[in-house]
This record gives C-alpha cells, sequence and structure tokens, in this order.
C-alpha cells in the first residue's frame, strides 16, 4: 500500500479550555481566541478553508463552506506539556502525572543535580528560557555556573553560554542528569539551552537539544516500524520519544527549518510518515505573550500549509493538530489546559466533525498506512467503504 501520512503539529495551538482546566491554574484558557483578540482577527486563508472557523468561532476566520474533517481532541491522562500531547497523539497515555517544580528544586534535589553536574547552579526558579537568560547570563559569565530552571511542566532546563561551557559538554551534562534523574525524580524531559551573545543582547543558539524519558508503553510509531512503514520526525518530535519508532530525524529548529524539511520530504516520500513540529507558536511567542509573532508564525505556517495541500493527493492523509495550549492572556507564563484542533483532509474526509481524543490521530495514521487497527488508545476516523 503506497500510501502517506504527515502529522504536523502547530506547537500550543489550543482552542478552548478542558473541562478541568482550572485545576491547572487555567480557567479561561484559549489561545487562539486570545490570540485573534489581541490582533484584531486572524488572517489565515488556508487554515480557514480547512475549516479553521468551523471548529471554533473565531475573529477573523469565517466557518468554511467547504471544510475538511475539523473538530477538538482532548487528552485522556494528566498534564500538559509536550511530551504529554505528542505521546497521547500516537497512543501513549500516562495515567499519573509526573513530577514538576514550578517554584524550582527543592534542596534535596538541587544538591543531588549538582552533586551530578559537578557544579552549583544559579537561578534554579520557575522561568521563561529567553527571561532565564537575561536575569543570570551576567552571573554565569563572571562565576560560570549554569543557569538551571523550571516551570509547571515537568522538564529541567540547563543554560549556558557556549563560551564557558560548550554545547558539547553542556550535551553531555544533560545526558548525564537524564540518566541519573529516575523514580520520583523522573522529570520527562532535561533540556539543553546553549546561548551565545554579551549582556544585554544574549541569544539562544539553534542547539537546543531535548532529553527525554521514553514513552512507557508502545506507540502507533512503533507499530507502523514494525510493519515497515518509514516514519519521519521532524524537529523536537523524535526526541519528544527518545527516538524509539521513527526511522529518520529531520532538521527542525524553527519553523522555517521544520517547513523545509517537510516540503522536501513531501517531494522525495513515496510512502510513510511524516510526523512534524513546528516549535516557534510556543518557544517564541507563547511563553513570552507575543500575540502578534504567535499570529505571524501561524501566517507563515498558513502559506507552508497551502504549499502541502497543492502537492498531495487522494492517496495521502494530511492532519494538523496540536499538543497544548499556551495562551498568552493567562496569568502565568506556562503551558494551559486545552483542547487540541483537529484539520484532516483525506479521500473520504467529507467535511465532518469529529471530537475525540489526541491518540484518534495516531489511530487514523496507522489505519491509512497499514488498514489496521491496534489495541491502543484512540479510534480512528477514517471512513471505509
Amino acid at each position: 500500500m503506497q500510501r502517506r501520512a504527515l502529522v504536523v503539529v502547530v506547537d500550543a495551538c489550543g482552542v478552548g479550555e478542558l473541562p478541568d482546566a482550572a485545576e491547572y491554574g487555567d480557567a479561561g484558557a484559549n489561545t487562539l481566541l486570545h490570540v485573534a483578540r489581541a490582533v484584531g482577527g486572524l488572517s489565515l486563508p488556508t487554515f480557514a478553508e480547512l475549516g479553521l472557523g468551523n471548529i471554533v468561532e473565531l475573529p477573523g476566520v469565517a466557518p468554511s463552506a467547504r471544510p475538511a474533517m475539523h473538530g477538538r481532541l482532548a487528552p485522556i491522562g494528566p498534564g500538559k506539556d509536550s511530551s504529554n500531547g505528542h505521546w497521547e497523539l500516537m497512543g501513549v497515555v500516562v495515567k499519573d502525572a509526573p513530577p514538576n517544580y514550578p517554584d524550582g528544586l527543592p534542596q534535596a534535589l538541587r544538591a543531588a543535580v549538582e552533586d551530578v553536574i559537578g557544579s552549583a547552579v544559579i537561578c534554579n526558579r520557575a522561568r521563561n528560557g529567553i527571561a532565564a537568560i537575561e536575569e543570570y547570563g551576567a552571573e554565569h559569565l563572571a562565576g560560570g555556573r549554569p543557569i538551571l530552571y523550571t516551570s509547571a511542566d515537568s522538564v529541567i532546563q540547563l543554560a549556558a553560554h557556549t563560551s564557558v561551557i560548550s554545547a558539547e559538554q553542556l550535551y553531555a551534562t544533560c545526558a548525564a542528569l537524564r540518566e541519573a534523574l529516575r523514580g520520583p525524580d523522573a522529570v520527562r524531559r532535561v533540556i539543553a539551552r546553549p546561548f551565545e551573545g554579551e549582556p544585554g543582547a544574549f541569544t539562544r543558539t539553534a542547539g537546543r537539544r531535548d532529553y527525554t524519558l521514553a514513552p512507557p508503553s508502545p506507540s502507533q510509531l512503533e507499530l507502523l516500524a514494525r510493519a515497515g512503514i518509514p516514519v519521519h520526525g521532524v524537529g523536537k518530535a523524535p526526541a519528544l520519544f527518545d527516538g524509539i519508532g521513527f526511522s529518520a530525524a529531520h532538521p527542525g529548529a524553527s519553523n522555517d527549518e521544520a517547513i523545509a524539511s517537510v516540503d522536501r520530504l513531501i517531494a522525495e516520500l513515496e510512502c510513510g510518515l511524516v510526523f512534524a513540529n513546528l516549535i516557534e507558536t510556543d518557544q517564541l511567542y507563547g511563553h513570552r505573550k507575543d500575540a502578534a509573532g504567535f499570529h505571524r508564525a501561524l501566517q507563515v505556517i498558513d502559506g507552508a500549509l497551502a504549499r502541502w495541500l497543492r502537492a498531495t493527493g487522494e492517496e495521502d492523509l494530511l492532519i494538523i493538530t496540536a499538543d497544548h495550549g499556551c495562551d498568552p492572556a493567562s496569568p502565568h507564563t506556562d503551558h494551559t489546559r486545552e483542547y487540541a484542533p483537529l484539520l484532516a483532509r483525506f479521500a473520504g474526509d467529507g467535511g465532518r466533525r469529529h471530537d475525540g481524543r489526541l491518540a484518534d490521530v495516531g489511530a487514523s495514521v496507522l489505519d491509512w498506512l497499514t488498514g489496521g487497527r491496534a489495541a491502543l488508545p484512540g479510534s480512528s476516523f477514517i471512513a471505509h467503504a
């Protein structure tokens, strides 16, 4: 069966609070709605054509007269970080919330982390990554201690100036820390954040690396691989699964780089899955509450989406979705517990509405590419004659 599937995760592109959002401090969250209001209406003609305005009411996005399949997807398990979202998209559901440190690491864990690193750390607070290096970069340059920061997500991030700690040294340190953080301290991700520049003008390099726990159960990606279906990851998607189930990884540190990788893969591949993450709506704009930047990033994606629609056909499944929200109107700077949008174009989609689970994406990809189903969470939305 020579078919292709393309799943594009527009990071943090939530479309409304989940029923339990208040438990996460996210009551009233709605990333796309609040971005739309902040910029005076969204200008996204391709998203609109596919049916974004049919999912929820959004200023500037009229409902489509001929939408593709559209709807909202909810997680089954707890949490609101990228690991949760991407895992659930591919049928991995974790019942218990992972550890997180919204007030920084407690003293005992901080001491254990410093023992692994071989150095004391500075900061140890919940911070946006840009704020962390702006506030602590000069102290780091003066004393050489790495900057450790946390968030409401299950992550520990280490930032270091490349003139003080080389990127390779930082990667080795984060890899060692990943191995050491097990049991009750098993955060989902340890993230290396090299940066450069001078005080007042620090910039993060494109050398981010995520050291992630392996998924605790098999995913749809592994089932595809066992069936001989190539799985190509773009951006941070492979890292979020610790590489498990992927045939190849392709560049995507920026949206431009990720979009170029997807363009190339569509042109080259005859069959298989492309699973891509577009990071900037989250990393550059959501956490920094930059609604205008968020909208500009969506407009670039909208242009790429128009190309992908032209370059795919009857044997292709194209899915646009998200992993969580990051509402710029939220009182905090963390992710928000929201529904993800679903836009899916394939032969026979019929413009139907499908409200379901994130795991329906992986189940549908497996169905499309193999005609099979698995005993994993999620139900295929592919209609069969």
